[in-house]
């Protein structure tokens, strides 16, 4: 009996243990994991402001890189963008606060609207950070301080899972940002296989890890099949390979 082909679902983490936990976790739901990743981080050195009524931290590499500069919350409220955000600040020692109902920029400024007119608000993030979240809390009349903790860049190699989905043997595809559909689109275009790899994506089935994702995605000519009620990566592999193998399978 000719056993059938497995589901080949690829991602763009960074090529840390994020990447090896997100391919152990498909592997898990029964198909096989495509690695590419599409950001590397590139630290500025720069810390957390430790003078703030308010600091935001929006990702786990933005907790990794304060800890290792012995950033201070000196008191202020902490708040976590996510789950995956918090578990890395309670992991490095640090309490928190606050986590927004709805895991994005928009649940942040919806969280902390009726509190921070008139208080220092320090926002620690990477260089592609939402301007929503900034804006939104100014608009609540927050002083917002921004401070860029490291820079997002395409690694060097990076969009083999472009030629798969140019050349039809990709199944499914998890976005978990806007900058990796920016770069998985650039790497395309670097192997001069961007169209044929987003017909190849629109052939699969496409996830997005939340609307601002899939906004970028579908700007792009890429058609969105799912984005998850819950905004973390775990949530966002189960549903796409879940709504793909059925059709896989045919």
């Amino acid at each position: 009996m000719r056993e059938e082909p497995r589901l080949r679902v690829a991602f763009f983490r960074p090529d840390d243990e994020r990447s090896a936990e997100a391919a152990e976790l498909i592997e898990s739901l029964g198909a096989d994991p495509v690695a590419d990743p599409m950001l590397a981080v590139e630290p500025t050195d720069s810390c957390p402001r430790e003078d703030a009524d308010y600091v935001i931290l929006t990702s786990k590499t933005g907790v990794e890189l304060a800890a290792e500069a012995d950033w201070d919350p000196n008191g202020a409220t902490v708040c976590a963008i996510g789950q995956s955000t918090a578990d890395a600040l309670e992991s490095a020692g640090y309490a928190v606060d606050l986590i927004p109902e709805e895991y994005s920029s928009t649940g942040l400024v919806e969280a902390l609207d009726s509190e921070v007119a008139g208080a220092r608000v320090e926002v620690a993030r990477s260089d592609h950070g939402s301007a929503v979240l900034t804006e939104g809390l100014e608009a609540a009349g927050a002083y917002v301080h921004e401070t860029i903790l490291y820079r997002l860049i395409r690694p060097d190699g990076a969009g083999d899972s472009a030629e798969l989905a140019a050349s039809g043997d990709l199944g499914a595809a998890l976005f978990t940002s806007s900058l990796t559909v920016t770069h998985f689109l650039a790497a395309a275009d670097a192997r001069g296989v961007r169209r044929e790899a987003i017909a190849g994506l629109n052939d699969a089935v496409v996830g997005a890890i939340g609307d601002p994702t899939r906004r970028t995605a579908e700007d792009a000519g890429i058609a969105v099949d799912v984005v998850p009620e819950r905004a973390d990566f775990e949530t966002l592999a189960a549903t796409v390979v879940e709504d793909a193998a059925p059709t896989y399978r045919e």
